[in-house]
């Protein structure tokens, strides 16, 4: 799951960035409406939590344009002002969910997980392949019974060829859908996550390459 972080307060920005690596998502940060703006236009989020004040061009505006950009991210919009009229505000201007300042950390995660199913309806929370299961909403995984320990990327990488449905994903999908921005195109992360995987996963192997085309459970 990949999600966007677009917050002026950089001090709350990075904090929630880092919450949200730890519940094994990819996330990039802005802090500034338009540099929010256009990552959003540029990248293929799954979520864009959107602060509503926001320097250089208001989360309103910001949500508005990604609306008439048909945008396909889920929006999360934060606002310090809690009334019922922003509420509405926000919602009519196409954002997908709101929640006020401060926040409860695990309900802002589970908010955007619960999106992120939305932004694809057609997978379900739970993911199997025999004894294989992944669970998106608590983020777990097992085989056999056992859970699994995975890494961040680990998780992410299983996560989203399990819900692929046995199509190859080519490693730049799974470069720009499980890593951030901050990811060197031409780097060897994905072959070295896809073997850690294959270990942890054991025999017998459940992640078949695909000449020329990438991976598949």
């Amino acid at each position: 799951m990949r999600v966007l972080v677009v917050e002026d307060d950089e001090e709350m920005a990075l904090a929630v960035a880092t919450g949200l690596r730890r519940a094994q998502m990819a996330v990039d940060v802005a802090f500034d409406g338009r540099a929010g703006l256009e990552r959003a236009l540029y990248n293929n989020y799954d979520v864009i939590v959107l602060d509503r004040d926001l320097p250089g061009m208001h989360g309103d505006a910001v949500c508005a344009e990604l609306i008439s950009a048909r945008c396909r991210s889920r929006i999360l919009m934060l606002t310090a002002a809690a009334t019922t009229d922003d509420l509405v505000d926000g919602l009519n201007l196409g954002a997908d969910d709101y929640l006020p300042k401060p926040f409860d950390f695990p309900a802002l995660v589970a908010r955007i997980g619960a999106l992120a199913r939305r932004a694809h309806p057609a997978v379900p929370p739970l993911l199997r392949h025999g004894d294989l299961v992944v669970d998106s909403a608590r983020r777990t995984s097992s085989r056999g019974g056992r859970p699994l320990e995975l890494a961040p990327k680990e998780f992410g990488v299983l996560e989203l060829l399990l819900a692929s449905k046995g199509r190859a994903v080519s490693a730049e999908e799974l470069l720009e859908r499980v890593w951030d921005e901050a990811a060197d195109p031409f780097t060897n992360a994905v072959k070295i996550t896809i073997s850690r995987l294959r270990t942890k996963l054991g025999d017998p192997p459940v992640i078949e390459t695909v000449a020329k085309r990438g991976y598949r459970i």
